[in-house]
């Protein structure tokens, strides 16, 4: 009896001892790493725009009428001064010949003007010789002379008649002129706005009846880029772009203008970024939306790591991780996680340069926490740094 007390006993003593040891027992933490290597790195901003032709026109038109006849379509090519369409002209006809039988009107009525001066300047002549002599009265030669400056006043007022009439003439000869719309560059027609008999209205704005690219082979993308990235936005950058409707093809172009003017879109400031491009093969369409990456910076042979490295804490959500006051990255020493302090340089979005730091080509750097192992010690994580 005695004998199996002792033997209890003995078990009770050998399962509390296993209990606590187990309960001490924490788990050691598993990493994945990747490896530090060489490459070549290129920085780009991302953005999207619209390709446009260097140099459109609208044409449109000065006087309101219906169209009659239209000499162009869509895509087709035109010259300076070649005849587009033609608003019906006779209206504007009929107020021409109007204008110039007004202006032969006023010329009559000066030459009228003159023969009436020219025989009152005769009277009030003759008048005052008569009054000499004492053979008129003196009333006599006042009204001559009346007579002959109003006369005088009268030629005045035919040549102003005269020079109205030629200016009224000139003002409808012009807009019988701009029934004929012609193009004002060489170039190609991008749209056509009208059709015949359709009226348009010139008021205050000038309706836009064709637009015509002067130079198709010569485009721009007008993009949109952030305030936080336009910093680094330099006039002559390369610039490669991409077009959903050529998925497969890269173009390439350069930055040609950085402009100051912002614009705000629900308190997003951007800043238009124009970009020359060649379409000499005519692939590029004015309108196709063009998904662009402005090169910002280039290395070559430079030591990169993945940006997750310069994320990742071994600190739990429970535990406070300390604030460091240089970047760093974490390797695995004796199977423990130490912080490295790094310098970085430029960065794709998915690797980062690195300038300086106790890191070699081929080291591994830790990326992620994997979960736990059974471990003899409960150490929390070193904050060695080097």
């Amino acid at each position: 009896m005695k004998k199996n007390i002792i033997i209890l006993f003995i078990l009770i003593i050998l399962v509390c001892s296993g209990f606590m040891f187990f309960k001490n027992k924490k788990p050691q933490m598993q990493f994945k790493t990747d490896v530090v290597k060489r490459g070549n790195l290129v920085e780009t901003i991302t953005a999207s725009g619209t390709i446009n032709p260097v140099t459109s026109i609208s044409v449109g038109t000065q006087v309101s009428g219906s169209i009659k006849q239209i000499y162009v379509d869509f895509n087709s090519p035109v010259k300076r001064g070649q005849l587009l369409a033609q608003i019906d002209p006779s209206l504007f006809q009929a107020q021409v010949e109007q204008a110039r039988a007004n202006l032969y009107n006023a010329r009559a009525n000066y030459q009228k003007a003159q023969s009436v001066l020219f025989n009152d300047h005769k009277t009030y002549t003759r008048y005052k010789t008569l009054y000499e002599k004492n053979f008129i009265a003196r009333s006599d030669v006042d009204l001559a002379e009346t007579n002959y400056y109003t006369d005088k006043a009268q030629v005045e007022s035919a040549r102003a008649q005269i020079a109205q009439a030629s200016a009224v003439l000139s003002n409808n000869e012009a807009n019988l002129r701009y029934t004929r719309i012609i193009s004002p560059v060489n170039g190609i027609v991008v749209s056509r706005n009208v059709d015949v008999g359709q009226t348009v209205a010139a008021s205050f704005q000038t309706p836009t009846l064709f637009l015509v690219a002067q130079d198709l082979t010569k485009m721009q993308i007008d993009t949109n880029v952030a305030e936080a990235d336009i910093g680094k936005v330099r006039v002559g950058q390369d610039v490669e772009y991409t077009i959903d409707g050529y998925p497969d093809m890269v173009f390439k172009g350069k930055v040609k203008q950085v402009r100051n003017a912002p614009t705000t879109v629900q308190n997003v400031v951007t800043y238009d970024v124009v970009i020359n491009v060649d379409n000499e093969d005519y692939k590029l369409k004015p309108g196709m939306t063009a998904n662009v990456s402005i090169i910002t910076s280039k290395r070559n042979n430079v030591l990169l790591i993945p940006n997750v490295c310069l994320r990742f804490t071994p600190f739990s959500g429970n535990q406070d991780a300390p604030k460091f006051k240089h970047e760093g990255i974490w390797i695995l020493k004796d199977e423990k996680p130490v912080r490295i302090n790094v310098e970085t340089g430029v960065s794709d979005g998915s690797f980062t340069e690195i300038v300086s730091g106790k890191i070699s080509e081929g080291q591994q750097v830790i990326t992620e926490s994997l979960g736990s192992r059974p471990n003899k010690s409960a150490d929390r994580p070193p904050m060695r740094m080097f």
